[in-house]
């Protein structure tokens, strides 16, 4: 690796809004990975591109050395092919649970490399921690036999895979730089890419509840990623979906494990049904498996069976009672009259005070806390009526709960028009 840069230099550089060649950004990561490069030099660096942006070929860069900063993982040996997803983000998007099963029960492994939530967006492993006995870390050798046996894995990635994207996303936390796209883009995509997964399906929120408000910035930083995995070789696809209402009727750890079990079962809300089957379509296409119907795996139990064998392969009981919240609130309807709004950001940071998310990465979470949803827009209640039960361990949380809800939940008179958008807003790739 060449030392022939500074990184002062580098970072004038973008500051003046230069492109950055292939060798400058080799080096800056190799370097900040080493610790060669200090953490307030990376900081203005991140700020620089944030503000300045980057083009297609260093985003893509970019993203390159920071896979070269770790291991790659292969799944070439399998018997069958590979496709995986990732969520940017959402308000009881428990999509993961009841899609790998899905996925593997028609016939493509999933290797599903999952985090934890941070603030208002939930974690798919904190939810699958609320299953007794269930383990997140699975070594390199156990996940491929666990491909190989059941078809699907969820865990937590491995601190081999990508490890400058980690030094570097702790940073942008911290920084105000968490919002520049070609960052963003970059951090999903190294992880994904290393992973070595065939197929690639990226469910990108747009929304109140989302990490991207405004539709054209989610489909800039869907693009972007399209654009890397396909530049890489990998079957990329991306769905931009829509988060100004949460996900299901449940947003909380074991709350979303058990609505995941109700669709597993041939039930559940029908948005989530509905996202989880068109999810599962693109994964089965980009793998080359377009002659199953997810939709039947899921009426005949097959993705029940991958489920329970997926749960109890790393240590956990599928059929444990679920942990419940000692300590219950409902929030009624002051009025008769329909659903017309329901927030996704005030539902998904009250079930965060709740106890259900993290401030910081090291705060433990309460797995029953957070928010049973009983009404939708669109649906008509009277006076009274129960439109959210508020969960937790600890009756203090519920009045910081109750106050981000006030105002986040609007009854308009029937006939009134409710307007609702379709969960499914556009398809990027493929």
């Amino acid at each position: 690796m060449s030392e022939d840069f500074d990184a002062v230099d580098v970072i004038r550089a973008k500051r003046d809004r230069l492109g950055l060649s292939t060798e400058q950004i080799d080096w800056v990561i190799d370097a900040y990975t080493r610790d060669a490069v200090a953490d307030e030099q990376m900081s203005a660096l991140a700020m620089a591109i944030l503000l300045n942006g980057m083009d297609r070929r260093e985003i893509a860069d970019w993203t390159a050395a920071m896979i070269a900063s770790g291991e790659r993982l292969g799944f070439s040996g399998l018997s069958r092919p590979t496709a995986d997803k990732h969520s940017t983000g959402g308000v009881g998007d428990k999509i993961t649970l009841p899609l790998a099963p899905l996925v593997a029960a028609c016939g493509v492994a999933v290797p599903q490399l999952s985090g934890r939530g941070l603030g208002h967006t939930g974690g798919t492993l904190d939810k699958l921690e609320s299953i007794p006995g269930w383990q997140a870390s699975v070594s390199n050798e156990a996940m491929l036999a666990q491909l190989d046996e059941v078809g699907a894995v969820i865990c937590a990635a491995g601190s081999g895979l990508a490890p400058a994207d980690k030094r570097l996303y702790a940073l942008r936390d911290v920084t105000g730089t968490v919002e520049a796209i070609p960052l963003i883009a970059s951090s999903i995509m190294s992880k994904k890419i290393a992973e070595g997964t065939g197929t690639l399906v990226l469910d990108v929120k747009v929304g109140s509840g989302a990490f991207m408000k405004d539709e054209a910035q989610a489909r800039e930083l869907a693009e972007t990623m399209v654009a890397l995995g396909t530049d890489a070789g990998v079957h990329t696809v991306a769905l931009l979906t829509d988060m100004q209402t949460p996900l299901g009727l449940t947003a909380g750890n074991a709350l979303e494990v058990r609505e995941s079990v109700e669709v597993l079962a041939g039930g559940g809300p029908a948005d989530v049904v509905e996202l989880t089957l068109a999810l599962a379509r693109e994964m089965l296409a980009g793998a080359g498996v377009d002659d199953v119907d997810p939709g039947d795996a899921l009426a005949d139990g097959r993705a029940m069976d991958v489920w329970r064998s997926m749960i109890a392969a790393q240590g956990g009981d599928p059929d444990a009672e679920l942990p419940t919240a000692k300590e219950t609130q409902q929030v009624t309807a002051e009025r008769e009259g329909v659903v017309g709004r329901l927030d996704a950001l005030a539902v998904g940071v009250a079930a965060w005070r709740l106890g259900a998310g993290r401030a910081r990465k090291e705060d433990p979470v309460q797995a029953g806390a957070g928010v049973q949803m009983h009404a939708k827009p669109g649906d008509r209640v009277q006076a009274g009526q129960p439109l959210l039960t508020l969960h937790t361990d600890t009756p203090e949380r519920f009045d910081r709960a109750q106050q981000i809800l006030e105002g986040a939940i609007d009854i308009v008179d029937e006939g009134s028009a409710v307007v609702t958008s379709d969960l499914i807003l556009d398809r990027i790739g493929g």
